[in-house]
């Protein structure tokens, strides 16, 4: 009773930063306002003040705005107007940072594309998204260099070679954008006053899984409400904090909740090209970073690794982000003491955020958005209607789809693909006329407490063609698709498998063959490694007599997943791909005894 006292009065204290979220508004899509018009007035603000960390660099507010106006006005000059979309493919650094508010700073349309995609993918994300020009890091040139012929920029004046190490030299297709731009023209543009919330700031690609991603359209009106209400109620930092970012810049975690998260409240940010556990604990101890933005991944990877003296005494308090299981939430309350940990929810395409405000246990938290969990038929892969012919509402714990109602104040922007947008709305609903956007996700509602009555979720699991991992949505029809193209696979069936002591679900797919013997592994292995980003790549091979499918020829996943590569269990042959390695070979007893202990280090 004591604690529920506690807890009582503990809610009523996180009124006040409540309040001014449940009262903000959206800028008007009219409204001169956006990422840029942000950073110079916290760069006006704050300008001395460290912005970003790197390596061995610092940058203050003023020496990055500065540096973002130069670009700016040498990209104005060689013919990027408002609107045009320009690809931006390089790893976290202060580069990145620059061009991305360049871009914004003009109204232009910032093509963020997944540094770990190599051919076909890159060829598509690339000439789907119309761009006319590409600023890239030095140390993504080889993947450019592969696709040089087959895209649809082509001028050496349009690839924008940004420098890094020395171990990357200038390409003779590409220029030097730092040589070339005057660094002295460094004042703020008329041009950005013309900036509206309602411009297109990038495009976010939420699957590189294939030839066929999607580009997510983010306006500057979503991505300032989203970084604004995070920096007021979840973070709650200001210009005296740091924050630790090691995740890509290119995706909306990083993006959205961290780095505008910290331009709106003027604090400093460390960034980093990969996360490490072994170095994070002094990383955070250098720069005192009191704010996390984090992946489920990230958190278990730390959770699993030795303990650190630096973990000790740490200036960790707050951490938000999303994908935090809940063995590893104990981990960091207990043993790292970070006291707020806002787990969140969102699709970077979606029309609705999930916010743990109210700093519970083991959940999403809530929102404001008008949504509802209706019945779905997992094993069959499809919602279930009733007799009326209208979707069915879950009124228990239990789980269901997660669907948004889409309306004035939870717009759907889609993607950049009208056919897949359309793909993603469901219609008639629960009444004539009524659409509401198909997050694909399992959700259940879950008691947590005293919440000034407002529902709280806890996310269960992707369905149907999706599954997560390595922070990637990989779609298995389309994963599917790209391993019927080698010469002898008719039809596989692509689905995620559980591995213990991993986030997400692994791939695994499993196919027949008219002659097992012949088959030519090595040549197999590496069309999968030529033609698949490795989170999207299947970890695991099964063999299989007949392929089994529904009455509607829909291939059947639900016994294969739950199978999964357990060949204690399953007769039919199975090979699987090792960590860091790039061929298949056949799993054994051995080898399935140390992924089951959790030492495989996948």
């Amino acid at each position: 009773m004591l604690n529920q006292i506690k807890e009582f009065f503990r809610v009523l204290g996180e009124l006040k930063y409540l309040i001014p979220v449940l009262r903000y508004k959206f800028p008007d899509p009219e409204d001169n306002t956006s990422l840029a018009h942000s950073f110079q007035d916290t760069s006006a603000r704050f300008p001395d003040r460290p912005f970003l960390y790197f390596e061995n660099e610092d940058w203050t507010y003023d020496q990055t705005n500065k540096a973002a106006n130069a670009l700016a006005r040498y990209l104005k000059k060689t013919g990027v107007n408002h609107g045009d979309r320009i690809v931006l493919f390089m790893e976290n650094r202060p580069s990145f940072v620059v061009s991305l508010l360049a871009l914004n700073k003009i109204g232009a349309i910032a093509v963020l594309i997944n540094t770990s995609l190599t051919g076909d993918p890159l060829i598509h994300c690339i000439n789907s998204s119309d761009s006319i020009k590409c600023i890239f890091g030095a140390e993504r040139s080889q993947p450019l260099e592969d696709v040089l012929d087959k895209i649809n920029i082509c001028k050496q004046e349009d690839f924008l070679w940004v420098e890094d190490t020395s171990k990357y030299p200038l390409p003779n297709w590409a220029m030097d954008l730092n040589a070339a731009v005057d660094l002295n023209n460094d004042q703020n543009l008329d041009e950005t006053n013309s900036v509206k919330a309602k411009d297109i700031a990038c495009y976010i690609f939420t699957s590189g899984t294939t030839g066929v991603p999607k580009a997510a359209i983010c306006p500057n009106q979503k991505l300032l409400a989203a970084s604004i209400n995070i920096k007021m109620a979840g973070y709650r930092i200001d210009e005296n904090d740091c924050m630790h970012n090691s995740l890509p810049l290119y995706h909306s975690t990083g993006l959205l909740l961290g780095l505008c998260a910290v331009i709106q409240a003027g604090a400093s940010t460390f960034i980093k090209r990969k996360f490490s556990a072994s170095t994070f604990w002094e990383e955070v101890q250098k720069y005192n970073t009191t704010a996390l933005v984090y992946i489920g991944e990230l958190c278990r990877y730390l959770a699993n690794h030795d303990p650190s003296p630096a973990e000790l005494n740490n200036p960790l308090k707050v951490m938000v982000g999303n994908g935090l299981r809940p063995d590893v939430w104990d981990t960091f309350k207990d043993r790292f003491a970070v006291e707020r940990i806002i787990e969140i929810y969102g699709a970077s395409e979606g029309n609705a955020l999930f916010m743990n405000l109210l700093n519970k246990d083991k959940t999403i938290g809530m929102t404001n958005a008008d949504v509802a969990l209706i019945e779905y038929d997992v094993a069959e892969d499809n919602i279930l209607k009733g007799a009326d012919g209208f979707c069915k509402k879950i009124i228990t714990h239990d789980p269901g789809l997660l669907i948004v109602r889409i309306g004035p104040n939870a717009v759907f922007n889609g993607y950049t693909d009208a056919q897949a947008t359309e793909k993603k709305i469901l219609r008639d609903v629960f009444e004539e006329d009524d659409a509401w956007f198909n997050t694909g996700d399992l959700i259940k509602t879950v008691d947590v407490g005293y919440a000034l009555g407002k529902t709280h979720y806890q996310f269960v699991d992707r369905v149907g063609d999706t599954f997560r991992w390595k922070s990637e949505n990989v779609s298995t029809n389309e994963v599917g698709e790209i391993l019927n193209g080698f010469q002898d696979v008719n039809m596989s069936n692509v689905y995620g498998v559980k591995i213990p002591g991993c986030e997400g679900r692994a791939g695994m797919a499993a196919f027949s063959l008219e002659d097992s013997v012949s088959f030519d592994w090595q040549a197999f292995s590496e069309y999968v490694e030529n033609s698949l980003p490795k989170y999207a790549r299947p970890l695991f091979i099964r063999i299989i007599q007949e392929m089994d499918t529904t009455g509607t020829f829909k291939l059947k996943k639900n016994d294969l997943r739950n199978e999964a590569f357990d060949i204690s269990k399953v007769t039919d042959p199975i090979y699987c791909l090792k960590p860091n390695s790039g061929n298949y070979e056949v799993l054994d007893i051995e080898w399935l005894q140390t992924i089951n202990s959790e030492q495989a280090g996948y």
